[in-house]
């Protein structure tokens, strides 16, 4: 990549970073605490489990893991011990440390730094389960049926060791716990069976390689879905249980509307998907294979009419059953609190309800005020890194107007037909009719706009 091309991203993205207002360093006084309770010991409350086979499985570049694992089988169940780092016990309530947090939300991934949601202290150092030595942890222990149906266990604060820090692109089968697909394969027949539309878009992503930037899209692998769906067991056996005590913070969305039904049966004609018309969504969505190009954009049209995730408080007074419609179940954030401030507290009541305790005011406090901080933070996020792809493929792209790109068809949104280009790695919308996902296209740049941060191209073919 040219030195223009460095210069011009890393201009952007101080710019991006300025414009949206994300935070760099932390306060003294936060920044002190955060020191202070790195040398903190474990309590007498962390119950020993450091003979536990824990290991953890991320990205290979990532230091902040909030999760480490073990599996272990009980007749024809599933044991899952899945350990989460102990933010709470780190981070008083109203301290610099917590105030700074609430003020953040989560942390913002740039590509040339990341905004903290704690200083790299605690969330690189102290709280994260590397395998350096032991770490304190709040591990649920879930157990799961033949058929993928989770139920939560147990709970405690625990001393934990992990045996490894496993990489998605090195990983063997022989350094994963006996069971960790089995599993996986358990958790993902009960979404079948829901007909959850669980699906996921292609990640881009703009890294330095070399010193130099390169803009990805990256597939998921299969050793990364299976180990979402030992996050996602945790967070449905939670979510379970802080339901059975009429209380907690859960994830919602909403199921889309009849007149967004009707709008998605054509969606499902333009994909070219034989939809009964007497079939309900529901029935329809169970029916699709998750392989099929085209049954992968018109899932993602379904969650996209359910107006997109966001937090809501239950507590006593309420009626209403939360609801999350990508998983078709009620749903909890509990396992990355080193990234999310509400999985800090959704850990600390599922904690207090799987020890048989009532669940700390300032918890129930919290989840009262989570839904709007939550909100704000994850906008920010979201702005900035789609600002930052949209920078990308203008900067790698200028100067290229009027050349023909191949492309892939990936889905349909409202703003158009989302195309892939082969190469660079951009997605992009163009109008184009009677195109279904998975279908080849080729397309003319037209416009590349640095300072704007946005590209336009039209169909050629």
């Amino acid at each position: 990549m040219s030195l223009r091309v460095d210069a011009a991203l890393e201009e952007g993205i101080r710019r991006i970073r300025s414009e949206l207002g994300v935070p760099t360093g932390f306060p003294p006084a936060a920044a002190m605490e955060a020191v202070i309770a790195a040398k903190e010991q474990p309590s007498v409350d962390h119950v020993d489990r450091t003979d536990r086979p824990f290991v953890t499985l991320d990205p290979p570049e990532a230091i902040d893991l909030d999760q480490a694992f073990a599996i272990e089988r009980s007749g024809g169940d599933l044991i899952l011990h899945y350990a989460i780092a102990d933010v709470g016990w780190f981070v008083e309530p109203g301290s610099s440390l917590s105030e700074e947090a609430w003020k953040r939300g989560v942390t913002v991934y740039l590509p040339d730094q990341k905004s903290r949601l704690y200083p790299a202290a605690l969330s690189e150092g102290a709280a994260s389960l590397l395998p350096d030595g032991p770490r304190p942890a709040v591990v649920f222990t879930t157990r799961v049926d033949g058929g993928g149906e989770v139920r939560l266990e147990g709970a405690e604060r625990a001393l934990v060791h992990s045996r490894a820090k496993l990489a998605y692109d090195t990983v063997a089968p022989d350094d994963l716990p006996d069971g960790f697909a089995d599993l996986a394969a358990r958790i993902e027949a009960a979404e079948d069976r829901r007909g959850a539309p669980r699906v996921e878009f292609p990640d881009q992503e703009l890294e330095q390689v070399d010193g130099s930037w390169v803009l990805r899209i990256e597939p998921r692998r299969e050793t990364e879905d299976h180990n979402a769906a030992l996050s996602l067991a945790t967070n449905l056996a939670v979510a379970n249980a802080l339901l059975e005590v009429g209380t907690g913070l859960f994830r919602v969305m909403a199921e889309p509307t009849e007149r967004q039904i009707e709008r998605l049966r054509h969606t499902a004609t333009a994909f070219g998907l034989r939809w009964p018309h007497d079939q309900s969504l529901a029935d329809f969505r169970r029916t699709l294979h998750r392989g099929d190009p085209a049954a992968n954009g018109f899932l993602l049209a379904v969650r996209r009419a359910g107006g997109g995730a966001s937090y809501e408080e239950l507590d006593d007074d309420s009626d209403d059953r939360p609801w999350h419609s990508a998983i078709a179940a009620p749903y909890v954030h509990a396992t990355a609190p080193l990234r999310r401030l509400a999985d800090r507290y959704v850990v600390d009541a599922g904690l207090a309800v799987g020890r048989g305790e009532p669940i700390p005011e300032h918890v129930r406090t919290a989840f009262g005020e989570l839904p709007r901080v939550m909100a704000r933070a994850e906008g920010l996020a979201h702005r900035a890194e789609n600002a930052v792809i949209a920078l990308a493929e203008a900067v790698l792209l200028a100067g290229r107007e009027q050349e023909v790109f191949d492309a892939v068809v990936v889905d349909e949104d409202h703003r158009g037909t989302v195309i892939q280009l082969v190469d660079p790695a951009v997605l992009a919308h163009v109008t184009a009719h009677h195109v279904a996902p998975g279908d080849a296209v080729r397309v003319r740049l037209v416009a590349a706009d640095i300072q704007g941060r946005t590209v336009e191209f039209s169909r050629v073919s």
